[in-house]
């Protein structure tokens, strides 16, 4: 087995970890969260931007870091930063406090996220890219379906106290599970004498060609330059502001405003979790046949239709049909984005390029929870936040039709 496919497997462990406890898993402690500290739905969506800021801060500084000294050393730090980070926000009594504690999470999930997503662009020939990240967020449905089996019980079990013992679990087990994730990492392929998986080469193989690793400087300016990049970005940005308020709030919606209970709420979000867990290998392997354009179209529009049903639902069978849709088209859009920067510049600067757009995601997902939060308060409901999803997303779907149709396949 080449070993570019325990590189893709030790990233599913990687964004289960950054990205699942980091961020997701705050979704279903936000509303035991609320209850504890008295924290109004601004405040809390507050404190998610918070997270997302940080996030945005490293993830853009991350993938150029991880083009210049290596990706491996960079997903290392991060997810240091982020186990003992969600570890400490189990202390939390003020919203200063939390809202500085997810903060640091934030710049540790963005620091290990985005370089790992590009990790396959220089392991992977572009025929086979899509596959491999979505294989990599795998991890991100993992964590979501073991918070909402998981945290629920430490929330029954220890009451108004539960979710201070849940973020500490996570925070140690991210601490633990960093080490493992060293180990395993490399680079590129030259670091096991192998070729780029997917490019015939002859004889068993010929050791790559070590190429210097590109300055700060130059990837910086071949990144801005690539207009495709823009492109991407300004498309990713619709995805980063409309699916993290449904992310966010939909645990609280359907646990406080419409009154199912907190323990049918994690539920009803473990099955969208469990659903999400292969959605990353789908989008990924359809994006590999049918193009990044095409691709990233019909993600968007399936999310378009998750927002609008849970926006007029009342019942059991829209939520989970919702949470079907959202589920099983949750990480596409990160995936087609993360597979199309490599196509766009090749795998050597593959994080620095999704760092860059990245920061157009990341805008998006900033405003996100506050403006669905203010939503909130202001109207008494999440329909209307709901609503404003669906219409950002609609928007994303049509405007993936400015990308590029196709790129050059040959490309590593």
């Amino acid at each position: 087995m080449h070993y570019a496919w325990i590189i893709a497997c030790t990233g599913t462990l990687v964004v289960l970890l950054a990205h699942g406890f980091g961020r997701m898993s705050y979704s279903v402690l936000l509303p035991a969260m609320r209850d504890g500290l008295h924290f109004s739905y601004t405040q809390l969506g507050l404190i998610g931007t918070g997270n997302f800021i940080g996030y945005l801060s490293l993830s853009i500084v991350g993938g150029f870091l991880a083009a210049r000294f290596g990706v491996r050393r960079v997903v290392f730090g991060s997810l240091i930063v982020l186990g003992v980070s969600i570890f400490l926000t189990g202390f939390t009594n003020s919203f200063v406090y939390a809202f500085l504690t997810r903060l640091i999470t934030g710049l540790g999930n963005g620091g290990a996220f985005v370089p790992i997503m590009a990790l396959p662009a220089a392991w992977f020939a572009a025929k086979k890219r899509g596959l491999a990240t979505g294989i990599v967020t795998m991890g991100v449905g993992m964590g979501l379906s073991l918070s909402g089996i998981i945290l629920p019980f430490f929330l029954g079990k220890y009451g108004v106290q539960g979710w201070r013992y849940a973020w500490f679990l996570m925070g140690g087990i991210a601490t633990v599970l960093s080490l493992m994730c060293y180990f395993l990492l490399r680079d590129n392929p030259r670091e096991k004498g192998l070729g780029v998986y997917g490019v015939p080469f002859t004889d068993g193989g010929e050791e790559p060609k070590k190429e210097p690793a590109p300055n700060m400087f130059s990837a910086f300016k071949n990144v801005i330059g690539n207009s495709e990049l823009w492109k991407l970005g300004s498309v990713y940005m619709m995805y980063g502001f409309s699916y993290i308020i449904y992310l966010t709030f939909i645990v609280a919606y359907l646990g406080k405003e419409v009154g199912i209970g907190a323990a049918k709420a994690g539920q009803i979000f473990a099955f969208l979790g469990f659903v999400s867990i292969f959605c990353g290998v789908i989008w990924g392997g359809i994006s590999d046949f049918v193009g990044r354009r095409y691709g990233s179209f019909l993600a968007y529009l399936t999310l378009t239709a998750a927002y609008f049903i849970i926006a007029f639902s009342k019942g059991s069978l829209g939520f989970y049909v919702s949470a079907s849709l959202f589920g099983i088209t949750a990480f596409a859009v990160p995936v087609i984005m993360a597979a199309a920067a490599g196509d766009a510049v090749g795998g050597k600067l593959a994080p620095a390029a999704l760092g860059f757009i990245t920061l157009f995601f990341g805008i998006g997902q900033a405003f996100g929870p506050a403006v669905g939060g203010w939503i909130k308060d202001l109207t008494g409901s999440f329909t209307n936040a709901f609503l404003l999803c669906a219409v950002v997303s609609a928007i994303g779907t049509f405007s993936s039709l400015m990308l590029r149709k196709k790129y050059q396949t040959a490309r590593t």
